[in-house]
């Protein structure tokens, strides 16, 4: 079976540099170069690529929205399957199921079931498509009421290295289902739909926002880490320190807490975000919201103020339980050296959190803390890109795992999933892709 005609790119062919750019949405692509790319549209042109690489001994990296900081399916010498062209959906509303391809933005399809008076916990930005969201877990709107998004995967259309199309679910090839939910970029199959559990839309969805000088930090984060286990899980306490705040005319640097919350009606909405006014630096606010209606849309736009497709990025991550007193030093380290905006830190309070699903996302803690440097200047690369490594390394001894959303294993391997989780994959890994068509993880091998 040949490669489809005018979609398939050869290294040194007329497009072939255009069509690997164009699988990075930011401006930071790595030197990479695979052999051949290839644009799929339907099941024929997967079947087609994983025979041609196959034949010419090639391994497969998979791209579908091209979110990936690290752009892991960038790798020298394989095939590229660019999986952007499987962008439908179809929703169902009387089942609560939507069936949707990889290549489908997370933010359109919120758009499509919020007119249907839908929901699902889709991720926070816009661009992102729900293929390689998914398979890594999926944090997204009110994801601590209904878990990781990748729990409300209730099944998969999966072509596996073979060429065999699969339906996989609980019950159909379940440690490959198993696998599918949190294995991120080490999947060993081809998604080409997810069948989604779908919820009915909350009614409100509300907003506060506080903001505080770097000066408070100590009594922010200490305070926030005290409170944990108390934010209602309508509420996604969310703490951004950044050098300035320009959507909301602070000049200078700020710790923003900007917390959505999900609620029935507005009295409860208020009451669940109540306690995010207790900071006993509250006095020293520089912006104090203690409620306010919005919507999911104005949402977006608020969070791509920190993701502009101009710059060029870096990030890394880790998942903590640590207390304030230790956590501390690296945040004022990390506040110390923060680069200039949009490079932000991001503190999130998720859990503790209730048990979840069987499957292979598997590693998570009370407090989630991110890096994202962002530039604009290719001559800056060394001033801004290893910062989020840097300091994610010296708070590592902190660290339960990372998360693979901001994954950074190609320089900085770290813990995904438990022992017993990446054992499971491995056996699963050996039992659909024997001979290793597809890449595993950068930073393992």
């Amino acid at each position: 079976m040949a490669l489809p005609e005018g979609r398939h790119f050869v290294r040194g062919d007329d497009g072939y540099e255009d069509a690997r750019r164009s699988t990075v949405w930011n401006q930071r692509v790595p030197d990479r170069y695979p052999a051949v790319i290839v644009q799929a549209l339907d099941d024929d042109d997967i079947v087609a690529a994983l025979a041609y690489a196959k034949a010419n001994d090639l391994q497969v990296g998979i791209r579908s929205g091209g979110h990936s900081w690290a752009a892991n399916h960038l790798r020298d010498g394989g095939l590229l399957l660019d999986m952007h062209g499987f962008d439908q959906a179809r929703i169902d509303k009387d089942k609560m199921v939507a069936v949707a391809g990889p290549g489908k933005g997370g933010s359109i399809l919120a758009a499509e079931l919020d007119a249907e008076g839908l929901f699902f916990p889709a991720g926070h930005c816009k661009g992102v498509c729900i293929g390689g969201y998914l398979l890594q877990g999926g944090y997204g709107w009110n994801s601590r009421v209904l878990g990781p998004a990748c729990e409300s995967v209730i099944g998969l259309d999966v072509i596996t290295a073979d060429g065999e199309k699969r339906y996989i679910d609980a019950d159909n090839h379940p440690d490959l289902y198993y696998a599918a939910r949190g294995a991120g970029p080490g999947f060993f199959a081809v998604v080409t739909a997810f069948h989604l559990k779908l919820y009915a839309k909350p009614a409100i969805c509300g907003m506060s926002f506080y903001a505080y000088p770097f000066e408070c930090a100590d009594e922010v984060f200490t305070w926030a880490r005290e409170i944990s286990a108390d934010v209602d899980r309508r509420v996604e306490l969310q703490i951004v320190a950044t050098r300035s705040v320009p959507d909301v005319g602070i000049d200078g640097p700020a710790i923003v807490l900007a917390s959505p919350v999900f609620a029935d009606d507005e009295k409860e909405a208020e009451k669940a975000l109540a306690l995010l006014g207790t900071c006993p630096a509250i006095d020293k606010a520089l912006a104090k919201v203690p409620y306010a209606p919005t919507d999911l849309p104005t949402w977006y736009t608020a969070v791509m103020g920190n993701y502009l497709e101009d710059h060029r990025y870096s990030a890394d991550n880790m998942w903590t339980s640590a207390s304030a007193a230790d956590l501390m030093p690296g945040i004022h380290r990390i506040l110390q050296t923060l680069p200039p905006h949009p490079a932000h830190f991001l503190w999130l309070n998720w859990g503790p959190s209730p048990a979840r699903a069987d499957m292979a996302y598997s590693v998570e803690a009370e407090i989630y803390l991110a890096l994202y440097g962002g530039w604009m200047d290719e001559g800056d690369d060394e001033k801004y890109a290893d910062w989020p490594r840097a300091n994610m390394a010296e708070m590592a001894h902190l660290a339960t795992g990372i998360q693979l959303a901001d994954e950074n294993l190609g320089q900085r391997p770290a813990k995904f999933a438990t022992d017993e989780a990446m054992a499971r994959l491995d056996k699963a890994r050996a039992a659909y892709d024997p001979d290793g068509r597809f890449y595993p993880w950068m930073g393992r091998v």
